[in-house]
């Protein structure tokens, strides 16, 4: 199985350059002259807007500013209610639907406390400070919070001195909403507790439930500097049953997650309930253990493939539904991997096409360098690493930002440090449409851009910052900030790549499968991936002989 993986990496060294210039000479035969696509101005901005996010049905645009927070209306962009609070400065904020009628709210301050919300038609109610302490010395600050879809769960990053943490909460949220229609609220009014029900420190202990295979080649994690970050990740049910843990549809039922300077991913079901003060938490599950240490990840957006970059250039693809790697690549880069995310695309499929079968992926990789690559794969194909584009030789070409965009199939947004901003066709190659700016504007914070995206409306929302007038800088009138809008539906070069229901046929068709289906899927992958297996290990033993005779 190692040996497996060693040549699966050498053929795929080798095949990037050949498989590079023959897309590259497809992607040139193709390739129209980018149409330019107009920003437009709609409106002033609150001062100093840090942070915006649209709530996952597409109905508010939120804003986070200088004291406290508004909610907008994404049709008239009008605000609609909003929370204040003097000497106080909202750095992130995140929204997600819980019912016909309301929507949870996590917030960061520029304190590093975080905050839960809930706003309805009524208006917003603060629910809950989650760190909040009189002694500042002892206050941890929060540096990440993340909600879960429907609101039932949140991941935040505590770090207090040296020290770093990653809490996961129940919010209850029925009983929220049950409260709400009480008609004695009140600014005092005591509410259902939020629940933390996991807390995981870096040395807290692992339990292993990788194959026995691999338990052999499980790296302990033993860094001489204590970890300074974690990633995680919610995921969905991907097919199996975990016993008693169910979630919702569309909700998560897990969290994955990882610390720098580790080599393994960790796991943790969510729960509801806490343990009792007398029981131990429930350790994290190592669900994979990697060679090198993770730099970086992604999940796609129905969750079944993780992806890992490490940091010996080695790219780890892991298929969920059957538990084992769909991809492991090397990118020949000469710098270490920044960031990844996969690209939405799928072609028509038949109705008897067997969706568990895991069809063409894409996925984008940036480098520390800004160099950008395009890794493609699927079962029973060859891993095609293509360069999508070279180190800049100017520093403003450097990427900034480098995402997917949900609603246009295979496509990229692509930011630059100079503040160009353009999509670029990922699975072709080519540039499609370079969004211009209004005249007079300027992309606003570009090393770092505020924006968001609508997925439900297909609207980009961006701040940009007018150009001063000679003698006087941005900062002398915070009320040069505006609201720039993209309707990517107005616009004919963006037609073809519209989705209307940006879910994949894995995200649509998956549904629970028994441990006996499970087998049949991997041992059907293992068959499509024969050639491809083969091949590797060819390579690999004709340059084991070759330096032998060295």
């Amino acid at each position: 199985m190692v040996l497996s993986a060693l040549g699966f990496s050498m053929y795929n060294r080798r095949g990037s350059a050949e498989s590079e210039m023959a897309a590259a000479g497809s992607a040139r035969k193709f390739r129209k002259k980018p149409a330019t696509l107009h920003l437009t101005s709609a409106t002033q901005l609150p001062e100093s807007t840090n942070c915006l996010t649209c709530s996952d049905d597409g109905t508010y645009l939120t804003l986070g500013h200088s004291g406290g927070f508004s909610v907008w209306s994404v049709g008239s962009l009008r605000c609609e209610a909003e929370w204040l609070q003097d000497r106080l400065e909202i750095t992130s904020i995140h929204m997600t639907r819980t019912s016909e009628t309301a929507y949870l709210l996590g917030t960061i301050d520029d304190m590093g406390v975080a905050r839960i919300f809930v706003y309805n038609l009524e208006g917003i109610y603060p629910f809950s400070v989650i760190n909040m302490l009189d002694d500042i010395n002892k206050r941890s600050v929060c540096f990440y919070f993340e909600l879960s879809k429907g609101g039932e769960h949140g991941a935040i990053i505590m770090k207090c001195n040296s020290e770093i943490w990653l809490e996961i909460y129940y919010f209850p949220i029925q009983d929220w909403l049950r409260e709400l229609k009480d008609p004695k609220i009140s600014a005092n009014m005591k509410w259902s507790a939020a629940v933390r029900v996991n807390r995981v420190n870096p040395s807290t202990a692992i339990t292993t439930e990788v194959p026995t295979i691999l338990s052999h080649f499980l790296v302990l994690d033993e860094t001489s500097e204590p970890p300074r970050h974690c990633t995680p990740h919610f995921l969905l049910c991907c097919g199996h049953s975990y016993g008693k843990n169910k979630a919702k549809p569309g909700s998560p039922l897990a969290v994955c997650f990882w610390w720098n300077g580790s080599y393994n991913l960790l796991y943790l079901l969510l729960s509801k309930t806490p343990k009792a003060k007398q029981d131990p938490e429930p350790p994290p599950l190592v669900l994979w253990a990697n060679a090198a240490e993770i730099v970086c990840s992604a999940v796609s957006m129905c969750t079944r493939f993780i992806a890992l970059g490490l940091s010996n250039d080695l790219l780890c693809v892991w298929d969920r539904l059957s538990g084992s790697p769909l991809s492991i690549s090397g990118v020949s880069t000469d710098s270490s991997f920044l960031r990844l995310h996969f690209v939405d695309y799928w072609p028509a499929y038949a109705d008897n096409t067997p969706t568990l079968i895991a069809g063409e992926i894409h996925l984008v990789t940036l480098c520390e360098s800004g160099a950008v690559h395009v890794v493609s794969m699927g079962r029973g194909t060859a891993t095609s690493i293509v360069q999508l584009s070279p180190r800049p030789k100017d520093s403003g070409d450097l990427p900034t930002v480098a995402a997917s965009v949900p609603f246009l199939q295979g496509l990229s947004l692509v930011v630059r440090r100079n503040g160009k901003m353009f999509l670029q066709d990922v699975v072709n190659r080519a540039t499609v449409s370079v969004l211009s700016l209004p005249a007079s504007h300027l992309l606003a914070t570009p090393c770092n851009p505020i924006y968001a995206l609508n997925v439900k409306h297909r609207i980009l929302f961006i701040r940009a910052d007018q150009e001063p007038t000679p003698g006087t800088s941005s900062l002398d009138d915070p009320s040069q900030s505006r609201l720039l809008i993209m309707r990517f539906d107005e616009h004919d070069a963006i037609k073809p790549y519209v989705v209307s229901h940006p879910e994949s046929p894995w995200q649509q068709k998956t549904s629970l499968v028994t441990g006996e289906e499970a087998c049949n899927l991997y041992l059907q992958q293992r068959a499509l991936s024969m050639d491809e297996r083969h091949k590797a290990i060819t390579q690999t033993w004709k340059r084991l002989r070759c330096a032998t005779t060295m």
